[in-house]
């Protein structure tokens, strides 16, 4: 409160020096502001308090509080995020040709009994499935005027670094979001019947039957396979639905005693890109890549870039003394010779698995998928 108290004398004296006032004035106007800044940190002053009165009724303070307002407390928009690291897998690339990875499908076949002096038969190993990926790099440049950079006395210009951080998250974030709800993945899952999909909107008795699906998923050879229903992704106007389902212990959606027996057994993840109309919302079941080793999707970055970099143009202007003599270097915020611009660029590298019938879904058994839409 009194860095706030502080910020509002400083811009009222500066909004007075502008209109050429006194400097009895100016010095009238500090006086209250220390008065009412003394109240603040606790020590009783020796007036009765009509200097503070004097503040909070004069003009002084109301336009200063409202230049205030409108230039440090106006808050920007937060933009939701994309929890998406829980349930794809991270990789890395050694540069921005393709890699290949190995995805193992299946184990080996099962022992027989061979009788005595017998002779065991040769078994199969399925081969290892190849899975090629790559990164790519991801840009935006932004430019700003030397004025712009000098009147900016509240650090307006610095949260820009940050917006520029959030805004390549949230590229990334669609990005992952475009794995989910793409047609030819939906497709994919679609083609491979019911332990893939299911119909109808999102209530505990489907999410019941996407976990016994994947209870039910197999290897290769048939062989069945570890896949817990851990995550479920979806439309954000499915947030109170969600809500509803992971608190009741009884089944919300129907007038029995039936437990809710999926209650704690998953994790919502809201996707604010999702698209859907209310009341058919989709989501998604995923797996945990980490607990089952079923890796539903990837997300590879190349490794010297691990995170988005904020970049800045060196500036190409030298300051003399004179025509003949040797040139320095200038402060970056004098910028671009004939512009005095600013130039920075936010660079980002990262890529995913792609193919023509699994489209970016690296493995579909770590999937399940439903349109949201009324049976």
């Amino acid at each position: 409160m009194r860095r706030i108290l502080s910020l509002l004398s400083e811009y009222r004296q500066e909004r007075l020096k502008q209109h050429g006032a006194a400097p009895t004035r100016l010095a009238e106007v500090a006086d209250m502001y220390r008065e009412f800044d003394t109240l603040l940190s606790g020590i009783t002053p020796t007036d009765t308090g009509n200097q503070l009165e004097e503040v909070m009724t004069s003009a002084d303070f109301t336009n200063a509080f409202g230049d205030f307002v409108q230039r440090k407390m106006v808050p920007t928009y937060t933009t939701k995020r994309f929890d998406f690291e829980q349930f794809v897998k991270p990789d890395t690339t050694p540069s921005f040709q393709e890699v290949t990875r190995k995805q193992k499908r299946a184990g080996v076949d099962d022992l027989e009994y061979v009788a005595e002096k017998g002779q065991a038969r040769p078994g199969s190993v399925v081969d290892a499935t190849n899975r090629q990926y790559r990164v790519y790099k991801w840009e935006k440049q932004f430019d700003f005027s030397m004025e712009m950079l000098v009147n900016d006395d509240l650090g307006y210009l610095e949260e820009q670094a940050a917006d520029m951080g959030r805004a390549a998250r949230r590229t990334v974030e669609k990005f992952v979001s475009r794995f989910l709800w793409n047609a030819t993945i939906i497709a994919r899952l679609l083609a491979l019947g019911t332990l893939y999909r299911i119909n109808g909107r999102l209530t505990s008795a489907r999410i019941s039957t996407a976990r016994m699906a994947f209870n039910q998923r197999t290897d290769a050879l048939g062989v069945p396979v570890n896949a817990t229903l851990r995550f479920i992704v979806h439309h954000p106007g499915l947030v109170d639905v969600v809500r509803t389902i992971r608190q009741s212990q009884l089944v919300p959606e129907l007038a029995t005693n039936a437990s809710n027996v999926v209650a704690g057994d998953f994790v919502p993840i809201e996707d604010p890109y999702c698209a859907g109309t209310a009341p058919n919302l989709p989501w998604f079941a995923m797996t945990d890549w980490r607990a089952d080793n079923i890796v539903p999707f990837v997300l590879a970055r190349r490794q010297s870039v691990p995170a988005p970099m904020l970049m800045r143009k060196r500036s190409n202007i030298e300051g003399i003394t004179s025509m003949l003599g040797a040139g320095g270097a200038v402060a970056p915020i004098w910028g671009d010779f004939d512009t005095s611009n600013v130039v920075v660029k936010v660079h980002d590298e990262w890529g995913t698995y792609i193919d023509d019938t699994d489209a970016n879904m690296f493995d579909h058994r770590g999937c399940f998928y439903s349109s949201g839409t009324a049976i």
